[in-house]
């Protein structure tokens, strides 16, 4: 594929059609493929050829969409999943498991947060929460001899901190791990994180990638950059896999050893798949993904210049906002554009929180976000309900905030639902 800018890889990547064959990425809705041979299906299952076998592993019409994320990311390959939590999940568990100990943002998305707190601390694996805005001498603190990863989100979900991608990415490689970061809310439309030094990209393709809210899914980017034989902190990779006839990922598979594994030992053991029907739509997606992001951003800066200024709101987070305090770091990394979310309180508190929710007509309450229709949500006391006062405060969600998804609609459409709704509060 020639070097084409992004927005021509949102429609032309991972799929170029021979000659006579579909234009449009097919769906390959099969579980299996036929070979004339048991020895060609043999090369496959030890890892000697390349090809499609069973599709818990692979299929065609899924790794025609990883392919053109990993080219949107500038990746040497991914891997899609079932949804954004399996992606959150695998990431880490690639290269952790029973003993060791991960450093965290505590911004994140409260799924995510339980899921490192409670379900993989069940597992064996204990993490250190610091921070999105912690100083490098509290980021060194929170190493362990047994760290081997640091996870975070460039933007987070719902708090809207943007993170320092170069000091986290300091921070890992000189402790020798990656650093992992959740690139949902931006996109690679308005941020590439491993041109500022994250090893590991994720993404919950169920928002603005589809951006339709028809399908839930995930993906894992491997930069292929990180040095995973630097030391002997993942022998994972590192030393023979049993399970694969004494293979080295390293050695065989080079920049993509991680990717790889990812896909050959996790993805076979426990199988969050996307079916291909949801690549297919993920593919439609992200065709128009170049075009809407930056709608759905002109539209968040309009809506978050008008509540800054209205006198029912208490306050407003929006790192695309002239005067936030995160504009600058903002424009650092995110130059054109964070994405269509934005966070605010209305005076009152939770029940005035409530009632300009259910007041709205145009905008929806929905356990969504980043949606081409507009959206809401009071994270407290839905996808965050789950943690503790402390825990919320921890993660920069406050009892009175209201995350607002802005959709692509007209934002003069927009701003009058919001304006009806002020009114009944």
């Amino acid at each position: 594929m020639p070097d084409y800018k992004i927005d021509t890889n949102c429609v032309q990547a991972g799929w170029t059609p021979k000659n006579g064959e579909p234009r449009v990425l097919p769906i390959i809705q099969s579980t299996t493929y036929k070979y004339d041979s048991s020895v060609e299906m043999g090369k496959l299952f030890d890892l000697e050829s390349s090809g499609y076998f069973y599709t818990r592993l692979q299929n065609p019409t899924n790794d025609c969409v990883a392919a053109k994320i990993a080219a949107l990311e500038g990746g040497v390959g991914a891997m899609l999943t079932s949804s954004g939590q399996a992606a959150s999940f695998f990431s880490v568990f690639n290269i952790a498991q029973a003993g060791d100990h991960i450093v965290s943002s505590a911004a994140i998305y409260g799924g995510t947060f339980n899921l490192f707190s409670v379900t993989m601390k069940k597992m064996g694996i204990d993490f250190t929460f610091v921070s999105p805005h912690a100083s490098r001498e509290e980021l060194d603190a929170a190493f362990r001899p047994n760290t081997k990863a640091v996870f975070a989100e460039t933007l987070s979900n719902p708090s809207l901190q943007v993170l320092d991608i170069e000091k986290f990415a300091d921070a890992a490689h000189a402790h020798g791990v990656p650093l992992i970061v959740d690139n949902t809310f931006p996109t690679p439309i308005n941020c590439r994180p491993i041109a500022f030094g994250a090893d590991i990209v994720t993404h919950s393709t169920t928002k603005y990638m589809d951006g339709h809210a028809t399908s839930v899914g995930g993906v894992i980017v491997d930069s292929g950059k990180f040095d995973w034989t630097q030391n002997d902190k993942f022998p994972g990779l590192t030393t023979p896999d049993d399970s694969y006839h004494g293979v080295v990922y390293t050695e065989r598979f080079g920049s993509a050893a991680y990717i790889t594994k990812c896909v050959t030992q996790l993805m076979r053991d426990l199988g969050a798949i996307p079916s291909a029907f949801n690549s297919f739509m993920l593919n439609v997606g992200l065709e128009t993904l170049a075009v809407r992001v930056p709608k759905h951003c002109a539209n968040a800066l309009q809506v978050a210049e008008y509540l800054q200024k209205h006198e029912k709101i208490a306050w407003v987070s929006y790192p695309g906002l002239p005067g936030d305090a995160q504009y600058d770091l903002a424009k650092k990394y995110m130059p054109d554009g964070t994405s269509g979310v934005i966070s605010f309180g209305v005076k009152g508190g939770r029940a005035a929180a409530t009632k300009f929710m259910d007041s709205l007509r145009l905008a929806a309450i929905v356990t969504h976000v980043a949606d081409a229709r507009t959206c809401c949500l009071h994270p407290a006391s839905t996808t965050h309900r789950q943690l503790t006062d402390e825990q919320l405060e921890e993660c920069g969600v406050s009892p009175d905030l209201i995350r607002l998804s802005v959709g692509i609609e007209n934002p003069a459409d927009i701003l009058a639902d919001i304006e009806q709704a002020l009114a009944q509060v």
